[in-house]
């Protein structure tokens, strides 16, 4: 925790102060006041964003009805919208989307070409049978026609789901079978590192065992032509794009109508299906995009994320600002290593953001960004998917750019948004989230449910808000939906990460709180050893978990150290040493291993709980949630040297 801020605000005028400016109350100016007022006085709060962003719909009272269960309280029971009303409001030949990606693929779509191609890929859907609530899923890259085939879907009330076009073919089936998809997308390959991947091989083998597909589309990576020509019966996307434009209008729909279905990761057993609603999506998005990104219309928006991460989703919406989004897909590293900076120049980004690990490799490749690119637009860089480590926030600062609001934020699939957040409004400490999000009721709680300040514990939302799931699907009595988050304290959500309210009022996120270590009875983050272990120069990334004993538990570190390094007994004293003058003596590890890889999710997040189970020989499931799989192997091997 640090007492000086790493950047202070210039005195601009940001959407935030547009916003108190439209609420009329003067009494709201320190955002402590503004964030109390958001949760206690819901009904105003919600109204008041619903207004301020200029939703198209229809509102109808009531705003927010309250039930004695989180779950079953309402927001906007009888308004209605459209989704996708909302995000193509602009009719113009700016451009909406720009793509790039790593083989040199690029394509733009303007927002009068977008709106034409939703209505055709629309149109294509109702003829062929699909009607409200119907599944729509796709294994895509990052390209814009995922967007089109997402809104397409939205437009008519069917649900779309997505997984990235590198899952595996039982990662997949584990997935839509689930939710029984009526149409199937897929493009016919993608890029990574240099290499092509052929997608219809192993969707040969997927539609052999979802017996619900009836029509599969098939969309060329470059926009123009298939390089790879399945055996099985197809429509080819360029057919659909030949049709004329038949422009249809835009039913409305309950605010709470399903939108998409998003998956868990399925480290710890079988994928969860988490129903979002649209309403709840939008207005949850267009609040952080405007009031906590500051997101303004003509801004240039660029995520890296794939469309299996909900970031994607996230970044979807920033249309609904009237702003250009663009999209990179491919490796953040080839066929150079500041390949997103380069585009970013040249699409003049406002707004940047990206995984905290693609930060933390950046500062690892010691690459000065800002020697090389001026990023005179660039206003934000925001950060997820894990913990920012304080050297990394001094990274960006010392390397990419010395003014620019750095936004670490962290929220989740389950809520496809953030509890925590940035504010353009005011300073960023190293290391420290900066706010909790307005209208979410963020607390962090001892096991007994007593709120904590300035010591580690359990995040929690007291009170409901719009983006929650509407259900998991197949979730007969909601008896999963009520496990995954009220089964630790009555009433109240339960995150299930670590985390700490500091001095300053920032959030720090410790990690997993499943993920959590217990040393003689203190609880450790695992996030915490991570920021002081990746700082040591030979350290790429590192994993710890719990030996479990019989009357004890043993810590276990496995560390990936840079190329032709080793871990030999000085860079272990050197490392031991650290954690005990950094952290304390019981943060230090029983037993140091390296390793060639760490295990990881498809969104880049460490699976501590699986090595946990590896080590302790435990049966481990669903590895198909992995990036790398094949990096378990070795762990198997260390478990007999423990």
């Amino acid at each position: 925790m640090n007492s000086k801020p790493i950047w202070v605000p210039k005195n601009n005028k940001t959407l935030l102060d547009d916003y108190l400016t439209f609420l009329k109350k003067k009494n709201l100016k320190s955002y402590n006041k503004l964030w109390s007022w958001s949760v206690n006085n819901k009904e105003k709060f919600w109204e008041s964003i619903w207004k301020f962003s200029k939703v198209k719909g229809e509102l109808k009272l009531p705003i927010f009805k309250k039930n004695e269960k989180f779950k079953d309280s309402i927001f906007f029971e009888n308004s209605r919208i459209n989704y996708v009303e909302n995000l193509i409001k602009k009719e113009s030949n700016d451009t909406a989307i720009s793509f790039y990606s790593e083989n040199n693929t690029k394509r733009k779509y303007s927002w009068n070409e977008l709106n034409n191609s939703i209505n055709k890929t629309s149109n294509f859907f109702t003829k062929n049978g699909i009607k409200k609530n119907d599944r729509i899923v796709g294994v895509l890259p990052n390209i814009p026609e995922t967007i089109i085939s997402f809104l397409a879907t939205a437009k008519i009330g069917a649900i779309w789901s997505s997984c990235s076009a590198d899952f595996g073919e039982e990662a997949i089936i584990e997935r839509f079978n689930q939710i029984k998809p009526k149409i199937l997308i897929i493009s016919d390959c993608y890029f990574y590192n240099n290499k092509k991947y052929n997608i219809i091989n192993k969707i040969t083998f997927v539609i052999k065992r979802i017996k619900s597909i009836k029509k599969i589309i098939i969309i060329p990576f470059d926009g123009k032509k298939l390089r790879y020509v399945p055996n099985f019966k197809f429509v080819e996307w360029n057919y659909i794009m030949k049709n004329k434009v038949k422009k249809n209008k835009y039913k409305l729909f309950n605010f709470n109508h399903p939108l998409y279905i998003l998956f868990t990761s399925g480290t710890t057993g079988k994928p969860k299906c988490i129903v979002h609603g649209a309403g709840g999506s939008l207005i949850q998005h267009m609040k952080e995009h405007k009031l906590h990104c500051n997101i303004n219309e003509n801004d240039s928006v660029m995520y890296f994320t794939t469309c299996g991460w909900m970031m994607w989703n996230w970044l979807v919406s920033v249309l609904a600002c009237n702003a250009k989004i663009v999209l990179f897909d491919g490796s953040p590293f080839y066929p150079k290593k500041d390949v997103l900076f380069k585009i970013i120049e040249k699409e003049n980004i406002t707004f940047f953001g990206t995984g905290a690990k693609y930060i933390d490799s950046l500062k690892n490749n010691q690459l000065n960004i800002k020697n090389k690119y001026k990023l005179k637009k660039l206003k934000t860089i925001a950060s997820t998917g894990s913990p920012l480590s304080d050297d990394s926030y001094k990274y960006v600062y010392n390397n990419i750019k010395k003014n620019i609001h750095l936004a670490s934020i962290s929220g989740g699939t389950d809520i496809v948004s953030c509890f925590v957040l940035g504010n353009p409004k005011m300073k960023v400490y190293p290391g420290e989230i900066q706010v909790k999000g307005l209208g979410m009721d963020i607390d962090v709680f001892d096991d007994n449910g007593n709120s904590l300040i300035n010591k580690k514990g359990e995040l929690v939302c007291k009170s409901p808000f719009p983006s929650k799931p509407l259900y998991f699907w197949n979730d007969k009595y909601n008896k999963l939906y009520n496990k995954s988050y009220f089964s630790v304290y009555k009433n109240i959500w339960h995150h299930g990460d670590y985390a700490q309210i500091t001095k300053n009022n920032g959030i720090i996120i410790h990690g997993r709180s499943d993920a959590t270590l217990n040393s003689g009875g203190i609880r450790i983050g695992t996030a915490e050893i991570y920021r002081i272990v990746e700082s040591i120069i030979e350290v790429t990334e590192c994993l710890v978990t719990e030996l479990i004993l019989k009357y004890d538990t043993k810590m276990i570190m496995f560390i990936k150290l840079k190329e032709k390094k080793t871990l030999n007994k000085k860079l272990i004293k050197i490392i031991r040493d650290k954690i005990k003058k950094s952290l304390s003596p019981r943060h230090v590890p029983y037993k140091l291993f390296q390793v060639n890889d760490i295990p990881k999710t498809k969104s880049g997040k460490i699976v501590e709980l699986t090595v946990k189970k590896i080590i302790n020989k435990e049966k481990v499931e669903n590895i198909n949630s992995l990036i790398n799989p094949e990096s378990l192997n070795e762990y198997i091997k260390i478990r007999n040297l423990i």
